[in-house]
């Protein structure tokens, strides 16, 4: 098994000064080591029985559409407010300075499904525990957030109310 953390660059100072950038197109980058990240998340993913897969914009759904191709599972996008077209349920969330606003595409496959949750990374926990409250409104059964990365000196997942599981962490 490939250690896939040797594999992530770091960029300081991004997006802002005092930033550490954990980037994934690195894992991208390299054939053999993006069939590696895709097969270990998605051995993490299967675990958990999913039924569907919900990605969190925009580089969860790089996971959840390559995961859910691999496991057969339908994938369902949650976005910015005003990006997606039709009837959209949206979910309004405080944060640090502000609110913001996650949506979805109103679909009845998600009504008493098994939903994963997935994303890229964790820091803070403030839109994944959002893309939970939102999915939960469609009464679709959200039993984990997966993520890539975790960030733990963060403590993010004190934010999530679902369990939560990741592939990689960084104490930094």
């Amino acid at each position: 098994m490939i250690d896939l953390k040797k594999h992530i660059e770091t960029h300081p100072d991004f997006p802002k000064p005092g930033i550490l950038f954990y980037d994934i197109s690195s894992l991208m980058a390299d054939a053999k080591i993006w069939q590696e990240t895709i097969n270990q998340f998605s051995s993490l993913v299967k675990k958990y029985n999913p039924q569907v897969l919900a990605g969190i914009e925009s580089r969860g759904f790089i996971f959840a559409s390559s995961i859910g191709y691999k496991l057969g599972c339908d994938v369902i996008m949650i976005r910015k407010k005003g990006k997606l077209p039709g009837k959209t349920i949206h979910h309004f969330y405080k944060l640090e300075y502000g609110t913001d606003c996650l949506e979805i595409q109103k679909r009845e496959i998600l009504k008493n499904k098994n939903v994963v949750l997935i994303d890229d990374l964790l820091a803070t926990g403030g839109t994944a525990g959002a893309a939970i409250e939102l999915l939960q409104k469609t009464e679709a059964k959200v039993s984990v957030f997966l993520t890539l990365i975790e960030l733990t000196n963060l403590k993010g997942r004190n934010k999530i109310k679902v369990k939560t599981d990741s592939l990689i962490s960084f104490d930094e």
